[in-house]
């Protein structure tokens, strides 16, 4: 921006005569329209996952931990330990763990709004799970307005992804609310994608400043002798060459200024605005967890006290952003797999197995053990467990 400035004004003052600057003092106020990122999903990956600390641990966050919760599969009220679709869920192809294959599933959810799952069928019977990139998927439209197939693009070649002959469509489409479409969701990178431009900005200019020893800038000012009040364009272009070379730069942080007669260095100090960048970048930061639904205090990100420790923090983000996660994907497991292994089979989850929700369900459980009035199923329905035989009395 700098050097094109310099070229412009040397053009300008080349067709005056004579040949001299106008002015003994240049100012520069560089301020123009803010430049967001644009809104597609290569463009908000790269910016936001690939390049923002924060956008990057809060996908992983919500990923990990809501792929570490395990499934588990009733037939009516019955919990089973072994079946064909527990093990699919288990083993979903030669490559991937169940965990792994849907951390990329939440994964995706988290930074396109989009999640797309394939069941590759052998014989009318489901054999395969796979993740499929959101950005590579499109939506086809049925004569009835719903999604009818769908199209997986990848280096040029396009695979359309339809029906089978008993109806099923081998696609799962998970989305996240989005108040403009009927088909895509709405991913919490672009909502907060303007606070991930400031933050990431913030970070350049810190880095810039530090580039340049962490001063400010300022103006050289001259004041030749009388009859030549100002530089030519040989002297202004030597000068400026010089200072590009000899004294910008973290390496040359410090270096005395020598100046020849007639020139002055006024030093521009920074304004409270810019000293006040890092409370900038760190509302931007609780901006971007907030759209992820993310405790600040889970992220390091100073300055929130909304929590009064971790542990309530981290209960918070469980209740508030894993578990409904969890439960809304083990729903549409159930009504999109479950017809193909047995209509009365539901996919639930083991929230037992969840360490951030061990303080909560001891005490549930110090209070149905304090309950004399409840039978022993009574309390065991109540926790969440089925039923025995003999545990219809009172004790």
């Amino acid at each position: 921006m700098l050097e094109q400035f310099f070229a412009r004004w040397n053009a300008r003052s080349r067709s005056r005569a004579p040949e001299v600057k106008s002015s003994p003092l240049i100012a520069l106020q560089l301020m123009g329209a803010a430049q967001w990122t644009p809104r597609n999903y290569a463009s908000l990956a790269r910016e936001g996952v690939m390049q923002n600390p924060v956008v990057y641990r809060c996908v992983r966050t919500i990923a990990e931990g809501a792929a570490s919760v395990p499934f588990l599969l009733y037939d009516g009220d019955k919990e089973l330990s072994v079946h064909p679709l527990l093990a699919l869920l288990a083993a979903p192809n030669a490559q991937d763990s169940g965990t792994a294959l849907f951390e990329r599933w939440y994964a995706f959810l988290q930074c396109a709004g989009n999640a797309y799952l394939q069941a590759v069928t052998l014989g009318g019977d489901i054999r395969e799970l796979y993740v499929l990139r959101p950005d590579r998927m499109k939506v086809i439209e049925g004569t009835a307005g719903w999604p009818s197939a769908y199209e997986y693009c990848v280096n040029g070649k396009t695979v359309r992804i339809g029906r089978d002959a008993g109806g099923f469509l081998p696609v799962l489409h998970a989305t996240l609310f989005h108040p403009l479409d009927d088909y895509y969701g709405l991913s919490p990178i672009e909502a907060a994608a303007r606070a991930i431009d400031v933050h990431n900005e913030g970070a350049a200019w810190a880095k810039s400043l530090l580039d340049n020893a962490a001063r400010p800038s300022g103006a050289l000012i001259y004041k030749g002798p009388d009859g030549a009040p100002n530089l030519t364009d040989d002297q202004f272009t030597r000068l400026k060459a010089e200072l590009e070379t000899g004294y910008q730069g973290a390496l040359n942080a410090g270096r005395p200024m020598v100046l020849e007669g007639g020139l002055s260095w006024q030093s521009m100090s920074h304004s409270p605005a810019d000293l006040d960048f890092a409370n900038t970048r760190e509302t931007a930061a609780r901006e971007i967890a907030l759209a992820f639904g993310v405790p600040p205090m889970l992220l390091g990100i100073p300055g929130d006290n909304t929590y009064s420790n971790y542990a309530v923090a981290n209960l918070a983000f469980w209740r508030q952003t894993v578990l409904p996660l969890v439960a809304r994907t083990a729903a549409q497991l159930t009504r999109w797999l479950a017809p193909k292994f047995g209509e009365a089979l539901r996919i639930g989850t083991d929230l037992d197995a969840v360490p951030a929700l061990a303080a909560e369900r001891e005490s549930t459980w110090d209070k149905l053990n304090a309950a004399s009035f409840l039978t022993l199923n009574e309390k065991r329905t109540a926790a969440g467990y089925g039923t025995v035989t003999g545990g219809d009395a009172l004790p």
